[in-house]
Formats: structure tokens, C-alpha cells, sequence
């Protein structure tokens, strides 16, 4: 018969191998918010390469917490589009 002890050790010891697994297979996340010369921000979860035309700032996702969105007068932020593009005059151009 197994023990309880030695049953919930093997398990702890399971877990812990489980979890070392897991955080060497993640990878790191890459989402960003990308502002426009015009002050159009956006969220992306890739990296991006736009034309030479497009003058965009890639910030890391927590910028966007750090900004006051609300009393924000030369930057407007737009919601996260799944399709590759960037926004242009307030309009999104789709790549």
C-alpha cells in the first residue's frame, strides 16, 4: 500500500517538474502599443514591419496604464484590430 505521505511528496515533486517544464516552453509575450506620427495608438500582440511611409513608436503593453487617455489631447487610443495594418487619419489601412 502506498502512504499518504510518500503519495503527496511524489505529487509536489510532479508538480514542481510540471511547472520547470512549462516556464522553459513559454514564451515571452510581444504585445505592444504602436502610435502613428498623427497620434493614433493601437494595441498589437506581433511585431511589425511597416513601409517607410509610416512613422510609428512601438511602446511596451504597460505604457498604455502609464498614459491619462482621458485628458489626452494629441493622442488618441483605438481598439485592437486582428488584422495586420495601422491606423492613418484616424482610419485603419489594412496591410
Amino acid at each position: 500500500m502506498f502512504s499518504t505521505k510518500k503519495l503527496l511528496s511524489t505529487a509536489a515533486i510532479a508538480l514542481l517538474v510540471g511547472m520547470g517544464a512549462f516556464a522553459v516552453t513559454a514564451t515571452p509575450a510581444s504585445a505592444r502599443v504602436v502610435c502613428n506620427s498623427e497620434g493614433d495608438c493601437w494595441h498589437t500582440d506581433k511585431s511589425y514591419r511597416y513601409g517607410k511611409d509610416v512613422k510609428v513608436e512601438n511602446h511596451p503593453d504597460s505604457w498604455y496604464f502609464h498614459q491619462d487617455w482621458t485628458n489626452q489631447k494629441d493622442r488618441r487610443y483605438h481598439e485592437h484590430h486582428d488584422e495586420r495594418g495601422y491606423y492613418k487619419g484616424g482610419l485603419w489601412i489594412k496591410l
